[in-house]
């Protein structure tokens, strides 16, 4: 089904949403026009609340997060992507606490009208949205969020320990289960074309729920290691109970409309002229494929393109050579010395693909480009394979969960002497099936032939490369286990990858006692100054004691 961003939907979004965080609501009178549990078809709540998780997830996954796990670099406007240059006037949580406002409305029609399936995909969607609060942030308002229209007491919320929320994520995951676990048939007024991620499928839902309870429970598995086991165990050995995603074609993806700039792939030139626009200033990162060239993975060529002009040393010639041959630009040595002085990193003479690395100084200038200009063209790295300068397409999804990293789950559980099954056996299926999901099925065997499996180091590499598009989930993989060994550039922020978002100014200004106290709950690293503890590199409750990543 399609991405799909309609005027009714809007409309809904404008009525439903009517709180932009957990306070505030003092100054909000009344509205009797207002659009409530009681007025509204819940199968339209359901589109409203898939689009915008949808359009979040690959705002962090293709957007900043991408930079943060090296999938991209920017060689223009860069100071979020590359560098970390966060503060707490960043990445405001309201977005979230909108949409959850909405699945709330869902959930409170569905309960009064007995709709279990729609109560099924409320639950998921609350859990996937709280989640995606909570590891962002860590503490947050929970229990007692979204209740400002009960009464002032509620204007003022308290954060809930990440402990409680992940334990209420579970909990209605497990509900959900539930719910969704009879035929098709035994469930009434579902518009399939308002399903606008299943299309109505009550049995892919309920794959989505147990798939998003093992990321979960594998999300704790430093911290609560005795939850975690239990939890996947539980899931892992009653399989016709708790079916999970484990194949390609029942991914949690979402496709893009692509009628306009705000329903279409966010790097699109569809709409814009600009030749310094989004897709010009996104580059393939150098560690990423640098990690696909020693791979020989076929991947890369689904997501870049090769260089149009290859550099060549021209040894043996005048220092300030610099000719174009036969495709190929011959540069002398004093324009490569120079190059390594200003930049900072050398010149590559990879003749196919050449990333942009890390946090570099003066991107727009890397591997000779003449006339450098922020955010253009630049013959000699590689660019974003064109499908990314479409609106839509076959491959342009919104991947909420996918069946590559569950078996990447179930192979590190499977480490842990956690599920049965061989740990190989999961990681070979993982990378079988991210390769069905990029249309490359084919290609999975010879692929398979040229690499080895050594342990958790090759679960974590690979499963980093699948989240291609999605890499705030390899950003939360990171923190809990350190891999991939990722290093910073010589322009970040810190000389360490960031653990968390801070908590934005515009809820410490209007929650101050209960946001001072989650802050005061952080805990510094030798990273955190010179911020106070709301910072970026200090630890939620989630990492505390576990000595990750740092």
């Amino acid at each position: 089904m399609m991405y799909q961003i309609i005027n009714k939907i809007a409309i809904l979004v404008l009525g439903l949403i009517v709180l932009v965080s957990c306070h505030g609501l003092e100054d909000l009178n009344e509205n009797p026009n207002q659009i409530g549990s009681d007025n509204v078809d819940p199968n339209l709540l359901i589109a409203t609340v898939i689009s915008g998780t949808a359009k979040n997830v690959v705002d962090l996954g293709f957007g900043d997060i991408a930079g943060v796990m090296q999938h991209t670099q920017k060689d223009g406007w860069s100071g979020g992507h590359n560098s970390y240059d966060w503060s707490n006037g960043s990445f405001n949580w309201n977005g979230y606490y909108s949409l959850l406002t909405n699945d709330k409305t869902l959930l409170k029609k569905a309960e009064v009208d007995n709709l279990e399936f729609h109560i099924g995909v409320g639950l998921v969607m609350k859990a996937y949205l709280f989640g995606m609060i909570s590891d962002l942030y860590g503490d947050a308002p929970y229990t007692n969020a979204l209740r400002g229209d009960e009464g002032v007491e509620f204007f003022d919320t308290a954060f809930d320990n990440q402990k409680v929320i992940y334990t209420g994520i579970l909990s209605d995951l497990d509900r959900a289960n539930s719910l969704l676990s009879k035929n098709q048939d035994a469930y009434f007024s579902i518009l399939e074309n308002q399903d606008i991620l299943y299309s109505g499928d009550v049995a892919k839902w309920r794959k989505f729920a147990n798939s998003l309870a093992l990321r979960y429970y594998m999300r704790l598995s430093e911290k609560e290691p005795g939850i975690a086991e239990a939890g996947i165990k539980n899931i892992t050995s009653n399989p016709s109970q708790y079916p999970l995603i484990m194949n390609a074609s029942d991914d949690a993806n979402v496709d893009y409309v692509g009628s306009s700039g705000a329903d279409s792939w966010p790097s699109t030139t569809k709409f814009s002229s600009d030749p310094a626009g989004n897709y010009f200033r996104i580059k393939m990162s150098a560690t990423l494929v640098d990690a696909l060239l020693a791979l020989d993975d076929p991947r890369l060529g689904v997501w870049a393109n090769k260089i149009e002009i290859p550099l060549v040393l021209a040894t043996g010639e005048p220092e300030n050579t610099d000719q174009i041959r036969n495709g190929e630009r011959y540069v002398g040595q004093k324009l490569v010395d120079d190059h390594l002085e200003i930049v900072g990193v050398p010149v590559n003479y990879n003749k196919d693909y050449v990333g942009l690395p890390t946090a570099i100084p003066f991107g727009g200038s890397f591997n000779l480009r003449v006339n450098p200009a922020q955010g253009t063209y630049n013959p000699s790295v590689s660019q974003l394979n064109d499908i990314y300068k479409e609106a839509k397409g076959p491959l342009l999804k919104s991947r909420l969960i996918s069946a590559a990293e569950v078996n990447f789950i179930l192979a590190e559980a499977a480490l842990k002497g956690w599920v049965s099954g061989s740990a190989e056996n999961y990681y070979n299926e993982g990378i079988k099936q991210s390769f069905e999901a990029w249309g490359i099925g084919d290609e999975y065997a010879n692929y398979m032939a040229g690499i080895s499996f050594g342990g958790l180091g090759d679960i974590m590499e690979q499963k980093w490369i699948a989240s291609w598009t999605s890499a705030t989930q390899s950003w939360f993989d990171y923190r809990r286990t350190g891999l991939p060994n990722l290093t910073t550039g010589p322009s970040s922020k810190r000389a360490a990858i960031p653990l968390r978002f801070y908590y934005n100014i515009d809820e410490i200004n209007s929650n101050t006692e209960n946001a001072n106290d989650a802050i005061d709950k952080l805990e510094p690293t030798q990273f955190t100054a010179p911020d106070s503890n709301n910072s970026a590199w200090s630890k939620m409750w989630l990492l505390q004691g576990t000595g990750k990543p740092y």
